[in-house]
């Protein structure tokens, strides 16, 4: 019983976005609460747009998330710095968001990246201060880089699971 439990697990997608999810999750909620100074729900959030439901190409989406993610705010921060009325600024991120997605041929994750530019913009404009600019911007890549982690380690771990319980299908 346990043994088929475990097999239909290790091939579940649904199953290993719930393990994915839920540990990029708390470690996520853990920074919220520990670093109540910081903007650390952005690296929840981040964490959560990371990790992919798809185990087939979950690596994949990760670090073209991840990407996508560190393009968005970073745009965000250009225009940040520009001082060009928000209106303009979030449009011309767009389409500088859009385009630098384009360039590393990861279009298919450019709504991320429009996003993640959108928040550091609207957000660093309401509080008029480039530290809450950096912290968004360090935020937001430190959760893109746990949910690659996490996705990246569990990967890893099921691999090897998979591979015992496939071996002992063929012993019993």
């Amino acid at each position: 019983m346990r043994k088929t439990l475990m097999r239909y697990s290790l091939h579940s997608d649904f199953i290993i976005y719930l393990i994915r999810i839920l540990i990029g999750f708390s470690i996520g909620y853990f920074l919220y609460i520990s670093f109540p100074e910081y903007s650390a729900i952005w690296a929840l959030i981040s964490i959560v747009l990371v990790i992919s439901p798809d185990d087939n190409e979950a690596t994949k989406i990760a670090f073209d998330r991840t990407k996508s993610n560190f393009i968005g705010s970073a745009t965000g921060i250009l225009f940040y710095f520009t001082n060009l009325p928000q209106m303009w600024s979030m449009l011309l991120g767009v389409i500088t968001s859009v385009a630098i997605c384009r360039l590393f041929n990861i279009l298919s994750v450019a709504r991320t990246a429009m996003v993640a530019m959108i928040i550091v913009v609207v957000h660093e404009h309401q509080l008029k201060s480039y530290v809450a600019a950096l912290d968004r911007f360090a935020c937001v890549t430190i959760g893109c880089l746990i949910g690659l982690i996490v996705t990246l380690s569990t990967s890893y771990i099921i691999k090897i699971l998979r591979e015992k319980y496939s071996m002992e299908t063929f012993s019993e």
